[in-house]
């Protein structure tokens, strides 16, 4: 069979479109939550009451411009040794093994925030992995990669594996403020 400066052209096409589709629908898997279809039903808000700390706050669902996303608003007080409010996904599935971190879209109100993960090694309510960072009045993009994450027990690795996640967790943290946190996308990179 003869090959046409066509054929041709459309293998290359085919050869450099496919991979691309392939590396979209991987990087689609990677997405945990878009906060589309009943989110309540997944997430969990909770505070350091669990433990007789004073802070308070409450999660709540909303739209912009057609997009569903998470709002966790209160406030953190170290009162009573307390100092955290959070929402914590419970994974089905750990990410894959080769991805590199933790993706959000957020905003909030010019404070920092801590994404913790919990492992199938985090047993004791008290041990997570956990990474800062920063939010402004403006959605954008937060790469976590999993190798900038510390161990908050020193019972636990010094380094997380990605196949062993279990949960992950928005969380206000570690200092007396007010909180507020918007979340459109969690996920994966």
């Amino acid at each position: 069979m003869r090959m046409t400066r066509r054929d041709m052209l459309c293998l290359g096409l085919s050869a450099a479109v496919l991979p691309a589709m392939a590396s979209t629908a991987q990087a689609q898997n990677r997405l945990i939550e878009r906060f589309a279809m009943q989110p309540e039903t997944g997430w969990r808000f909770f505070t350091d009451n669990v433990m007789g700390g004073a802070s308070t706050g409450q999660l709540a669902f909303a739209q912009e411009d057609g997009q569903t996303y998470a709002q966790m608003t209160g406030r953190v007080s170290t009162a009573n040794r307390g100092g955290f409010i959070q929402i914590r996904l419970d994974l089905d599935n750990s990410p894959p093994e080769d991805s590199e971190g933790v993706r959000l879209i957020v905003r909030g109100n010019d404070q920092r925030y801590f994404v913790h993960l919990r492992t199938t090694g985090t047993v004791l309510p008290w041990q997570f992995y956990q990474v800062g960072f920063d939010v402004t009045r403006r959605w954008a993009e937060a790469r976590l990669p999993f190798s900038a994450f510390r161990p908050a027990s020193r019972l636990l690795r010094a380094s997380l594996r990605p196949g062993s996640v279990t949960s992950v967790a928005v969380v206000a943290y570690g200092r007396d403020h007010d909180a507020e946190i918007d979340v459109r996308e969690v996920g994966f990179f």
